[in-house]
This record gives C-alpha cells, structure tokens and sequence, in this order.
C-alpha cells in the first residue's frame, strides 16, 4: 500500500509539470503567434491571440492546432476606392491552423468571426454636407446611430426655403450585405412640411452601397446585423494566410 501511494504520489506530480509545461509553451506561443499576425497584417497593435484545447504539446508535434481564437482592436481595412476604414474590432475563431516551426507559416483551414464598425465611421458613406434634393431645400445626416430592430437610424438634419429645422429627422434604414457589399438603404422618407422630395436625390444622401477589402487573411462578409455601437459584420473564408 505505501508503494502504491508512492507511485500514486509520483503520478500527480509528474502529471502536474506536464500541465504546467504545457500551459508555460501555450503562453509562449500565443505570444509568439501574435507578434507574427501584427507583422504579417502591419497592425497598430498586437492582437490577442487564445490557443485552446488540451495538451497543447501534442498539437505542436502534429503542427496543426485545433482551436485558435483571435481579437484585433483598431483593425484598418479599406473600402473599394481605397478609402481607409477603421474596424473597431475583429474576433474571430479559426480551425485547423497548421505552422511551422517558427512560425513563419501559419494558415487556417476555417476561420468565422464578426467585424465590428462604429456608426461615427459609417458618416464617410453618406453625405454629411448640406446637399440640395430639391429646390428651396438642402439635408444632410447629422448623425447614425441603433435604430433598434434591426435598422439604424440617420438623422437627417434640412434647411427649408431659409429656415434650418429645430431638430434633425430620424430616417430608419436597412442594412444587409448584397454581392459581397455593405448596403445601407433607407425606409420611408420623410416630409419637410409641403415640400414635395426627390426620393431619388434623397437617397443619394442616405443610402449606399460599399464593398470592404483588406479584411484580415482575406475572409469576406457573410451578414450584418446593427448592434448598440456600430454594425456588426459576419464574416467567414477558408484557407486562411495569417503570417508568411
């Protein structure tokens, strides 16, 4: 019986490295991973990278982790025409990263995530300047914010035939992606008292339509939803390059 405790006694504390091994090389190579994703994506800052699954070491062997999720904050990505776009933040979790043993390779097999978007952002897409869309009457958003299920809301602030309204008016609009792009469209139009509007030249205030590139390792939008702080982008894309 004492031989048994012994080596139950032995059993522990060598399982006990083990673990502590195992969680010291994780830390090791999270860091590792994520100096790698900044230098490989040109970041402002590092991203936090979270290997998970359990033992780490034997994935190492297999070079292929499991499980690897990422969150970047203040990701720049662009629009079509080149414009800069700030992502307040990327998360993402991706399956089947494969590496090499420096690291200077890492791929994924999946990857699934949200971008997020602050609606302070989105005021490059629409016009912001007071613009004629009729006669006697200019407008511009003032503002985007959550317009609550599902919609966000602009609020358009006018000047009618001289006189600036009190009070800017809330448009709510859909947002979706279609053919891989950002569309903001709005949904009723508004009235300026007996002024008849151009829905056409009113929606060249409002509405858009906008294609986001440079997306980290290259995964393209999927769906989009508004959220209390911004647009939340879903996004998705296989064979994922993130260093090398």
């Amino acid at each position: 019986m004492r031989a048994l405790r012994i080596l139950l006694i032995f059993v522990v504390i060598v399982g006990g490295l083990f673990v502590a091994a195992d969680r010291v090389a994780v830390h090791l190579a999270e860091g590792r991973a994520a100096e790698e994703l900044r230098s490989a994506e040109n970041l402002s800052t590092t991203p936090e990278v979270s290997i998970r699954g359990f033992p780490f070491l034997t994935q190492v062997a297999g070079k292929e982790l499991d499980d690897v999720a990422v969150r970047i904050e203040d990701y720049e990505a662009t629009t079509g025409d080149g414009t800069g776009l700030r992502i307040a933040r990327v998360a993402a979790d991706m399956k089947g990263v494969r590496f090499t043993s420096d690291f200077g390779s890492v791929t994924a097999a999946t990857a699934t995530g949200t971008a997020t978007i602050a609606y302070d952002e989105l005021m490059k897409f629409v016009a912001s300047e007071p613009t004629e869309i009729v006669p006697g009457v200019t407008a511009r958003v003032a503002g985007i914010s959550d317009g609550g299920d599902g919609k966000i809301k602009l609020e358009v602030a006018a000047t009618v035939l001289g006189t600036e309204l009190a009070e800017p008016v809330p448009v709510l609009s859909s947002v979706r992606v279609e053919d891989g792009k950002l569309q903001v469209e709005a949904g009723t139009l508004p009235a300026f008292g007996p002024v008849e509007l151009s829905e056409s030249r009113f929606r060249k205030i409002t509405d858009f339509q906008e294609s986001i590139d440079r997306l980290p390792g290259g995964v393209s939008l999927e769906s989009v939803r508004a959220v209390a702080d911004g647009v939340e982008l879903t996004v998705a894309g296989s064979d994922i390059v993130l260093a090398g």
